[in-house]
């Protein structure tokens, strides 16, 4: 059935469910509507334009006791979870570096910049990976083609014990690369999804001591197969099963807020030039406990 407003669609008792994929700026004001009407919202990317927008929005879907979901779509891709899997079985180590790639010439927007259309769903994941917020960040970049709206931004997130992460997104870039690369004390894995296969590849960390120099050994790569689902499609089918369920969503509002805090915190240092920003310890917790 085809609706002409919004308000339409929150009258009508037979929608159970609504998903937002509207401009970021609408999420806030939308999502609180559908919350008040009683329906289970879905959030597409970025949950908000600040994290204390998010609170606010992860509050009233507990007041009213309905599912607030948010869709960082890498976190359903078969081999995110696969990555997940290995990590688990202790397969790298500890994580000791990551980095991501997310390049293309691809839709320039004028509504958010390159950090704010790409950045999302790389964060969502490092948080996934390493269980916990970063403590700083520090990000740079330049506006090219609009002014003060970034084309090309280059983030770098320190955790706790030392382990640090960048995130690289442009789209001004001559060629489409979507690479993630996480260094362990074992082993490392690189998942680039903009191959057309072997896009998860494991590979050997061999460094010896010869004639009192470190030296490294080319690495050799092993392809790990995972299942040919469709990210989108499980991200759409893990929300009717949320719904269904009346369970939590593995990409709950309070992951919406993590992300968002360090966004800000990106956002907040790329105006500074690349001085160091402090992440709020409690706003980034991606378990959410806010």
């Amino acid at each position: 059935k085809a609706f002409s407003s919004f308000e339409e669609v929150l009258a009508d008792p037979r929608v159970e469910a609504v998903a937002l994929a509207t401009p970021a700026e609408m999420h806030h004001r939308m999502t609180l509507a559908a919350l008040g009407a009683g329906k289970d919202v879905f959030v597409e990317k970025p949950l908000a334009l600040d994290w204390r927008s998010g609170q606010e929005m992860v509050e009233a879907a507990r007041r009213q006791d309905r599912i607030l979901m948010v869709g960082h779509l890498l976190r359903y891709h078969p081999a995110v979870l696969r990555i997940q899997e290995l990590l688990s079985e202790g397969v790298l180590g500890k994580i000791e570096y990551i980095y991501s790639n997310r390049l293309s010439m691809g839709k320039i927007r004028r509504e958010e910049n390159a950090l704010w259309s790409f950045a999302p769903h790389d964060i969502s994941v490092i948080l996934s990976l390493l269980g916990q917020p970063p403590v700083q960040v520090t990000a740079t970049g330049g506006a090219y083609l609009q002014p003060n709206i970034a084309d090309v931004t280059v983030s770098h997130l320190l955790f706790e014990h030392g382990v640090r992460a960048h995130i690289f997104v442009s789209w001004l870039h001559p060629y489409k690369e979507q690479r993630l690369v996480l260094i362990g004390s074992k082993q490392m894995i690189v998942f680039e999804d903009s191959k057309a296969d072997q896009k998860l590849v494991v590979f050997d960390k061999r460094i010896e001591l010869k004639d009192g120099m470190l030296e490294a050994s080319k690495p050799a790569g092993t392809p790990v197969e995972f299942p040919p689902v469709e990210p989108l499609s499980s991200e759409c089918s893990h929300f009717a099963w949320a719904v269904a369920h009346h369970a939590q969503p593995n990409t709950p509002g309070e992951e919406g807020v993590a992300v968002l805090s360090v966004l800000q915190a990106c956002q907040r240092s790329l105006q500074m030039n690349g001085q160091p920003v402090a992440v709020d310890p409690i706003s980034a917790h991606p378990l959410g406990r806010l």
